[in-house]
């Protein structure tokens, strides 16, 4: 076959410039999580559509693309952020996309040559005396490979020249089109594949002259390409027609991205996307079995039924595992470092046979090791700096930067998210053996946690026998755990593809109503969990509603979201039990009685109407409605119309009506929360029920007479996101907008005297009535922040949480260049939270002092 060099096409050394996206996986980082994550090496396949290994998920594509998130890997960047709507750009895209596919499709036609080679000789030897096979093994085996060769070489040789001659006249889509019509031989070739492979393994372990072909097969390179043939096993070459429909429905759904809607080609194209996606949905419980099924040397078969990547505390040191639940063992591994171009293994730490496996109870709990949680202000610094980098790689794709500049931002902030990933999850799972040990691993989200228990007890249901694994039968194990996996990178951005979602920045507003299927009277409450930097976090939880089968909420949440793209409700029955308490503050004992989830579709939420969904769990019905508001909207300060109350009016206003000093609001939300809140775990953090935050900003509003019994019986932190909603809405920031700029500049002065001499002069410059209720407010947070053992609320975490609250300007600029909500965000919120963080560490500072102190500073404000 002449190479595609020759025939005008690209060479794979152009694709591997153009896919390499910087990918880093798991296989490119030390588990363990001491060593830097390696670039991928120079020549190495980063390319999409050529997957050499057997363990491409079809599965996993087809419920990709059904949920809309298709996977793409063909990136736009570099070509013009305008080019989308320029045809010429679109045609370019179209003919990158095809050469790339035109490479992988050589490719792919070598190794069904490679396949059929040994077919000929041995129907050859099948009727002589010493047959290898008999014809009918020979049949069985390479069933529909010649049928599956001759379309996909037709294929290759009509794509190839109009690739060559390409321009905007050239079309293609019926040929994508004929392509999807002859799916049909890859169903009949789908339906005999498992008994193709086991006649292949039969026949591999009663022969030795079929083990050797078997073993090594030699697939052509193409023909530009150093290596002239590479050795593949028979398994990995009968996955690979299965492998090869997937492949084809990405580029599909490229080609459809780059093609104009009123293009020949595009009806054609939706077509065959159709007629693809249909096959791999009905193809898909066929498959799956297959793959996730592994031969013991005993003969026993052990499904694979859940993976992924859990924090296991070991030694007292957090480490990253990839663990794999099979149908009788719980197996904990981690990657091998390998030699580049090795094969990637898994070594296994430990197992655990699901017979001998059980959960500690909450007192046995007692004796397991203590869980160190990373400080808060820690890991919201990482989130920070997490978001300023992405800010960074925006801004350089915008300039069209350096790929090595974007290369080495994106390493930085792999790094991080990585530390980030293994320094948040706080919730204990703890995993015993009954023979001996015990393990324990950490997980952000109790959703999690809930999933991994209830997969292991569903099946221990089962008649399950104790055992212990040879070394021989622990080595194939533990090397099948590559090829079986279904989670293959860690779940950080960094491994995102540029044109997979962001995900969604700014607030959701969530009413939790009623449940419904209950079938007897509990005490019942919900959480709500979103997905924030790679994990799940819990955001809000509703009251307890007691001794009920119907529980009627009607609670409001407003969720602060950071790219998150799922909402998880997790719904409990409330223990009282004191006995079961543990005292380990992270520990859960409260019994899960059900949890759903649900995508948190762009399109579906960014309207101004609530909307209504049903999440069904286990027989119980969470009926629920959910808006979603834009940072830039959410945070837009706008002036009430009516002056006569106090939210949205001049605190100026305000304190000349009260004939006070300080807003009437603020002193009796500061009251009541010192009375009653200051020990209250996450107070300020924590969200109030949004209904009851809107009826204490009505009576305050109202001035009504009995704001003060309203407060006596309220949620304290209702009347916490009652003073964070007062100070939001005000008609300009509390520190002014006339005074941001130079608060900005002064935060960011090196010389600690400048900074300390122009910081208090900007406290100075201050309207009274703003300073002294800022010196107010300020000391408040002080005396919280003492209690920290307790509410668990640092000085970080106050400013992180007032700061912008306290700074942010009226206006925001706009930033066009800047496509990401979080880009416009990050860097502002940072210095806002610096300004707070001085002066909350600063030695009490008090107003008749500063009025004294005249200190020069000669700087305009």
């Amino acid at each position: 076959m002449e190479p595609l060099s020759h025939r005008g096409l690209p060479r794979l050394s152009w694709i591997d410039t153009l896919y390499s996206n910087f990918n880093y996986g798991a296989d490119e980082y030390d588990a363990e999580g001491n060593e830097e994550p390696k670039a991928l090496p120079e020549g190495s396949e980063t390319m999409p559509y050529i997957d050499e290994s057997p363990t491409m998920s079809p599965q996993l594509s087809a419920r990709g693309q059904e949920s809309g998130d298709g996977v793409s890997p063909t990136p736009t960047d570099g070509l013009g952020t305008g080019g989308e709507r320029d045809a010429g750009k679109g045609l370019e895209m179209r003919k990158l996309v095809l050469s790339g596919f035109l490479a992988s499709e050589e490719i792919y036609i070598n190794q069904l040559e490679a396949l059929l080679l040994p077919m000929k000789p041995l129907k050859a030897t099948a009727t002589t005396s010493q047959p290898v096979l008999t014809l009918q093994q020979i049949e069985t085996i390479f069933y529909k490979i010649q049928d599956i060769y001759e379309i996909h070489k037709e294929f290759y040789d009509s794509l190839c020249p109009k690739v060559q001659q390409w321009d905007s006249n050239v079309t293609m889509g019926h040929l994508f089109q004929k392509l999807a019509s002859q799916l049909g031989v890859y169903k009949a070739f789908v339906d005999n594949y498992k008994i193709a492979l086991e006649t292949a393994e039969k026949c591999s372990q009663s022969n030795y002259q079929f083990q050797k072909i078997s073993e090594e097969l030699k697939v052509k390179g193409p023909k530009d390409s150093k290596e002239s043939h590479t050795s593949v096993t028979m398994e990995a070459l009968l996955y690979k027609p299965i492998d090869r429909v997937t492949r084809s429905t990405l580029v599909l759904h490229d080609l459809l991205k780059h093609t104009p809607a009123d293009h020949p080609d595009y009806p054609l194209l939706q077509d065959a996307l159709r007629i693809s996606q249909n096959f791999l949905s009905s193809i898909n419980e066929d498959i799956d079995p297959r793959r996730t099924a592994v031969t013991t040397p005993k003969g026993e078969t052990r499904q694979l039924v859940k993976d992924g990547f859990l924090v296991e505390l070991s030694e007292g040191s957090r480490k990253l595992r990839h663990v794999f639940l099979f149908t009788d063992v719980l197996l904990c591994a981690k990657l091998k470092k390998t030699a580049v171009g090795k094969h990637q293994q898994y070594d296994c730490k430990w197992y655990v046979p699901l017979a001998d496996l059980v959960f500690p109870s909450p007192e046995e709990s007692e004796h397991c090791p203590q869980v160190h949680v990373i400080p808060d202000h820690e890991l919201e610094d990482m989130k920070m700096k997490i978001s300023a980098i992405k800010s960074e790689v925006q801004k350089e794709k915008a300039n069209k930067g350096q790929s090595r500049a974007i290369e080495r931002l994106k390493k930085k902030m792999f790094e991080n998210e990585f530390w980030l990933l293994l320094n948040s999850p706080a919730i204990p799972f703890r995993i015993h053996n009954r023979n001996g040990k015990s393990y324990l691993f950490l997980l952000s989200s109790d959703y999690e946690r809930s999933e991994w228990r209830e997969a292991i007890q569903k099946l221990q249901k089962k008649d399950l026998q104790a055992f212990v694994l040879s070394s021989v039968e622990l080595q194939v194990l533990t090397g099948s755990c590559f090829k079986l996996r279904t989670v293959h990178n860690i779940p950080v951005t960094s491994n995102k593809d540029d044109d997979e979602s962001p995900g969604l920045y700014g607030f959701l507003h969530v009413i939790v109503h009623s449940a419904k299927g209950f079938k007897q009277s509990a005490n019942l409450y919900c959480t709500l969990e979103v997905d924030s930097f790679g994990y799940f976090v819990s955001k809000a939880k509703t009251r307890v509603f007691r001794d009920t089968t119907e529980p009627q909420w009607n609670e409001e949440f407003e969720i602060e979201l950071e790219g998150s793209q799922s909402l998880r409700i997790l719904c409990y029955e409330k223990c009282y039990d004191k006995t079961k308490l543990n005292k380990d503050n992270n520990e859960i004992v409260d019994k899960i009685m059900g949890k759903g989830q649900i995508q948190l579709d762009p399109q579906a939420v960014q309207t101004k109407n609530w909307h209504m969904d049903v999440i069904e769990m286990n027989g119980i019905k969470v009926e629920f409605s959910m808006k979603f508001t834009s940072r830039d909207m959410s945070l837009k300060r706008t002036p009430s119309k009516k002056q006569t109350g106090v939210f949205g009016v001049k605190i100026s206003v305000v304190t000349k009506r009260e004939r006070s000093k300080v807003p009437y609001i603020v002193r009796q939300c500061i009251e009541e929360v010192e009375k009653r809140g200051i020990e209250e775990v996450g107070i300020y953090r924590i969200s109030g029920v949004a209904t009851d935050i809107q009826a204490l900003k009505a009576v305050f509003d109202a001035n009504n007479k009995d704001i003060l019994v309203m407060l006596s019986d309220m949620d304290i932190n209702a009347i916490a996101g009652t003073l964070k909603l007062y100070f939001r809405e005000l008609p300009e920031p509390l520190l002014t907008d006339r005074l941001y700029p130079a608060f900005m500049e002064g935060i960011a002065l090196s010389d600690p005297a400048a900074k300390e001499n122009c910081m208090m002069h900007l406290l100075r410059s201050l309207p009274d009535p703003n300073l002294i209720t800022f010196l107010f407010l300020l000391e408040h947070l002080k005396r919280v922040a003492e209690k920290e053992p307790i509410n668990k609320m640092s000085l970080h975490n106050l400013a992180t949480v007032f700061g912008p609250t306290l700074l942010r300007p009226s206006e925001v600029e706009s930033k066009g260049h800047l496509t990401l909500a979080s880009d416009i965000w990050s860097h502002d919120v940072m210095a806002q939270v610096q300004v707070l963080l001085y002066y909350l560490q600063h030695p009490p500072i008090s107003f008749t002092e500063l009025k004294r102190n005249t200190l020069y500073f000669s700087t305009d404000v």
